[in-house]
């Protein structure tokens, strides 16, 4: 009886002590803020929650969203044993452990057990591997949290048997929500103190929060407690304050993950639409989230010639100099090199036919007939009986450097690869092309 009291004092005194976001994590569904698209009214997950019939759950979505927080509401609403271990600090002897209790529990009393997996993206695959078996004859049910997209990784067949449930950053009305609670809560918030948040400085917590519930209360928190009551006893929090409180955007950007995906992707399609503004503002995004500058400079060097190419042959030497100069500079001031790659490459006309090389590819694979015409071949070596080299025509013995003669293999002879566009330098030079084959072919 002794311990269980000093256990209940224990636990009290933890959560007077806990952090602000911690006592104020819901704690149930109707508590809950945000994630409208799977936990309104109806939806599936809330009617899973509801009727204890979870099953397997894969929860992922950037932090501070309520992926742990929805653990625990299931933990509360369920009459099965709920099991909580996080991956980042359990191995294989946790898992045999906790499958030895469950099987335990389900044999000695028909107890089910639910095993919450925290960052569930940190187990390898051998450990994740030895999740599979108990999951598939449902010794427990599992629910994994992550950061990280789990059809990249996580275990396919863990994927194949779990529901899949995203949870999304929180809408800027939800984080308002949240603040007026934490203020007004008297017994897990603040409302027992006299405390004033201006507008101005809710609307830049809310802000730079970015979707971000535990960054949001965290600064408020701060504000508060850094914060000398007046002589009134009035805690005012001020736009100064909140500023101080929260002096960085909490930018989502894992550099394996969707989010890194995402915004390269975000970026080189700008540069593609020749956006220059969104293309800085992409790179803004991967640069303030601590993106490698080599890893956007090898981006944009493979865009110079993807999507720019002959348009404008320039840009790949501009994309190589810059990067080559900030390879000399570094940051901060390399960001300049940075910015000009960029914008000259939203800027260039543009063309694909560089990717001519992909049908070109193609007709290699599928061509039977690739011998080399005996006019191309090489003469030096034995032409006075193979015949070898014979009848080539030496383009510099001609006028403008260029003689019409077939130089593919004769199987292709009327085949096409290159299809330049009518852009920039592109156009003007495969307009020459096609004077100096119009002219031999009125000539002949």
């Amino acid at each position: 009886m002794s311990q269980d009291l000093f256990s209940f004092h224990t636990d009290e005194e933890l959560q007077k002590n806990a952090p602000l976001a911690d006592r104020l994590r819901p704690r149930n569904i109707d508590e809950f803020v945000g994630q409208h698209a799977i936990l309104s009214e109806g939806r599936l997950l809330r009617r899973a929650i509801e009727a204890d019939r979870v099953g397997n759950l894969l929860l992922h979505g950037p932090p501070g969203v309520g992926k742990t927080t929805l653990a625990k509401i299931i933990a509360s609403n369920t009459r099965s044993h709920f099991s909580t271990i996080n991956a980042v600090s359990a191995g294989i002897k946790e898992i045999r452990k906790e499958v030895d209790d469950a099987r335990e529990r389900l044999g000695r009393y028909g107890l089910q057990t639910i095993l919450f997996l925290d960052e569930v993206h940190r187990f390898n695959s051998a450990q994740q591997d030895a999740l599979l078996p108990w999951v598939e004859n449902g010794t427990f049910v599992l629910i994994g949290a992550t950061t990280e997209n789990p059809f990249f990784e996580v275990n396919k067949a863990l994927v194949s048997r779990a529901r899949i449930f995203r949870l999304i950053p929180i809408e800027a009305v939800d984080l308002h929500k949240l603040l007026h609670r934490a203020l007004t809560d008297r017994k897990r918030g603040f409302g027992s103190k006299n405390i004033t948040l201006s507008q101005d400085a809710a609307n830049h917590l809310v802000n730079v929060a970015n979707g971000d519930a535990r960054c949001l209360l965290n600064a408020l928190e701060l504000a508060v407690e850094t914060t000398l009551p007046d002589e009134k006893g009035l805690i005012a929090i001020n736009l100064q304050i909140a500023e101080e409180s929260i002096q960085q955007r909490a930018v989502f950007y894992d550099k394996q993950g969707d989010a890194h995906f995402d915004t390269i992707s975000a970026f080189i399609k700008s540069l593609r639409g020749s956006d220059a503004d969104a293309a800085l503002f992409w790179m803004a995004r991967m640069l303030e989230a601590g993106e490698n500058p080599k890893y956007i400079f090898r981006r944009m060097l493979i865009a110079a010639a993807e999507d720019v190419g002959l348009a404008d042959p320039q840009a790949i030497v501009i994309v190589q100099s810059c990067a080559d100069a900030f390879d000399r500079v570094g940051l901060p001031e390399g960001i300049y090199f940075l910015s000009q790659a960029a914008l000259y490459l939203a800027c260039a006309e543009k063309s694909n036919s560089a990717s001519a090389i992909f049908e070109a590819q193609r007709s290699v694979r599928n061509s039977q007939k690739q011998d080399v015409p005996e006019h191309l071949r090489d003469h030096h070596r034995d032409s006075s009986h193979s015949g070898d080299g014979i009848g080539y025509r030496y383009p510099h013995d001609f006028a403008n450097n260029w003689v019409d003669q077939n130089y593919l293999p004769n199987e292709l002879v009327a085949k096409t690869f290159w299809r330049p566009s009518l852009n920039g330098w592109e156009n003007y030079r495969s307009e020459k092309l096609r004077e100096l084959k119009n002219r031999s072919e009125a000539n002949d």
